[in-house]
């Protein structure tokens, strides 16, 4: 059905949609905040993180694009997008079942690899089907929606691990025979349970518009129409990818190194089996809540927000925040520490909530229904791309400069938000392609 004869939806309609993302992120919380310690305790060094981190990206770059391409011309009796949320969905909570029990750093890596390709199988469909399912005057209401559902389920995953500890008094301690702490096995199997009902909630509860004329496929090969859809990529989306690039590039020094930078270089623990580690990775995780939190508060605020002030502006105002705020933690130090939790992840936390929704609301504006699912996999192409380069380049420098700290490189990534922040100005609004009720420049 064409974007412009669908009908809105409710709230609870759009909610009912929106709760799979709830369980993906909660997943995906998980792995953001505990992967690299997980790593540490299993004997990795500081260069060798981006190197197993890898493993993302990679996959990102191969499977975004082809789900997305291949949900652009499935049709079952689940639907075009809900099969693949429900394959990834019990893909990954297999995975994160058996993560932290991992004996071996490789085996770890190599779960790692298949757990970020499950959970690719179930997001990326679930930004085309906000397209899919919703009028152009409501799509902003639906990025905004899956971001407040992005962000509960990363607050939670956040402080499962601590709330574990001191609520039910399953411990944190690590040693040879426990490696990885019980509370990361207890959070990541409850992480798996909820992964899955969430998905399967969205699944069961909401129906897809089958494709009509106008979104059928054309008859080329995959990779034809794929490099077709890349050459006619519309002026925005160009623009937006070099926002995604220098943000993706930021989020992902956050993502590896900011908590063994706090246990480390903070904190000032030795090793990974050091009291003080543990402490910067609680802290670590007290940070992800609050950026969760506040970015559960400012995407619901974006749901009214959007009608007086534009995405564009929007997101540059929120990247400014994010990049200022992961900036500062350079700067802090141990009797400091409460700034990280009371400003810098607030910053953070409100360029969370516009990442996961203004550059999509931006997007969908300006791209062909019949292919919206590969182009938000090629979009997604400027997440990945530039997390590789990091990885290799950062590996490589703090190889050879050991004097290059962890905490550096969570301040490179305040810079990198920054400069995304600047790229969003650079972005023009096609008039004509906008919708007439949603505000875009």
């Amino acid at each position: 059905m064409a974007s412009t004869n669908k009908p809105p939806l409710s709230i609870w309609q759009i909610i009912n949609m929106s709760v799979g993302f709830f369980g993906i992120q909660f997943g995906w919380g998980l792995q953001m905040g505990n992967m690299s310690p997980i790593y540490e305790y299993l004997g990795a060094d500081a260069d060798q993180l981006p190197i197993l981190w890898l493993a993302a990206p990679l996959t990102g770059l191969l499977v975004q694009p082809i789900i997305g391409y291949m949900s652009d011309r499935t049709w079952t009796p689940l639907g075009r997008r809900r099969p693949y949320f429900l394959v990834g969905a019990i893909l990954s909570s297999i995975c994160l079942f058996f993560m932290p029990r991992s004996p071996y750093l490789w085996v770890a890596a190599g779960l790692l690899w298949i757990l970020d390709a499950s959970i690719n199988i179930s997001m990326e469909p679930f930004r085309a089907f906000v397209a899919d399912m919703l009028p152009e005057r409501q799509r902003t209401l639906g990025f905004a929606m899956q971001s407040a559902f992005i962000c509960a389920g990363a607050v939670i995953a956040s402080k499962l691990p601590k709330l574990l500890n001191e609520s039910w008094g399953i411990s944190s301690a690590v040693s040879a025979e426990q490696p990885v702490p019980l509370t990361i096995h207890y959070a990541f199997a409850i992480g798996a349970v909820v992964f899955l009902l969430a998905v399967l909630w969205t699944v069961l509860t909401t129906r897809e518009y089958p494709p009509d004329g106008s979104e059928q496929s054309s008859n080329q090969s995959g990779v034809a129409d794929f490099f077709e859809a890349f050459a006619e990529m519309p002026s925005r989306m160009k623009q937006l990818a070099v926002v995604q690039f220098f943000t993706w590039m930021g989020l992902f020094c956050m993502f590896i190194y900011l908590g063994p930078a706090l246990g480390r270089d903070l904190m000032g623990a030795a090793t990974p089996t050091d009291p003080m580690y543990q402490r910067g990775v609680d802290l670590q995780n007290d940070c992800n809540a609050v950026y969760g939190f506040t970015a559960f508060l400012a995407a619901l605020a974006y749901l009214f927000i959007t009608k007086w002030i534009s995405a564009k502006w929007i997101h540059f105002i929120a990247l400014v925040l994010g990049g200022l705020g992961l900036t500062s933690v350079g700067w802090v130090t141990p009797e400091t520490s409460w700034i990280l939790t009371s400003l810098s992840f607030v910053g953070v936390g409100i360029a969370w909530a516009s990442i996961l929704s203004m550059p999509y609301a931006m997007l969908s504006a300006v791209i062909p229904a019949h292919r919206t699912g590969v182009y938000m996999g090629i979009f997604n192409l400027f997440i990945v791309i530039p997390e590789i380069l990091f990885a290799i380049g950062v590996s490589q420098l703090m190889e050879n400069y050991p004097s290059v700290t962890r905490l550096q490189v969570v301040v490179f990534g305040g810079v990198s938000l920054l400069v995304a922040a600047a790229a969003t100005l650079f972005v023009s609004v096609d008039r004509a392609a906008a919708p007439p009720t949603e505000r875009i420049d």
